[in-house]
């Protein structure tokens, strides 16, 4: 990923941008013997409050980028309530934090954005392979 499309504000770099937040809150790395993609928003859910804090505004930085692609006030409150309900589960200790391994707030807001710009700005599309 080059330069430009960290910066730019083009729907192109928003997307690249989105995919990269939502990859590495949600999919950094596998853990071990479970195969099971883990991101930092379920280490930094391990700490108490500010772990929690600091989630939720990566999780709202994600819904800030949808905004500025002009997503509709109805799917920017549906991402918002995702962030909000994973930050309130994830504030419950050691319940929240497993519930972080199977709510994935940043995924689900990912796919509200891919749909929206699938049908907006069709040009954005990756084809994966």
């Amino acid at each position: 990923m080059n330069f430009a499309m960290l910066t730019g504000t083009d729907t192109a770099s928003v997307r690249a941008r989105v995919e990269m937040m939502e990859r590495l809150l949600e999919r950094s790395f596998v853990v071990p013997g479970v195969n099971m993609p883990v991101g930092l928003d379920a280490l930094i859910g391990l700490v108490p409050v500010l772990g929690d804090v600091v989630a939720a505004a990566l999780g709202a930085y994600v819904v800030w980028e949808a905004r500025n692609l002009g997503l509709s006030k109805w799917k920017l409150a549906r991402m918002g309530a995702n962030v909000l309900l994973d930050t309130a589960i994830g504030a419950i200790p050691v319940v929240g934090d497993a519930a972080d391994f199977l709510f994935r707030s940043n995924t689900r807001n990912l796919r509200i954005i891919r749909k929206h710009l699938d049908k907006h700005h069709p040009q954005t599309r990756v084809i994966e392979g």
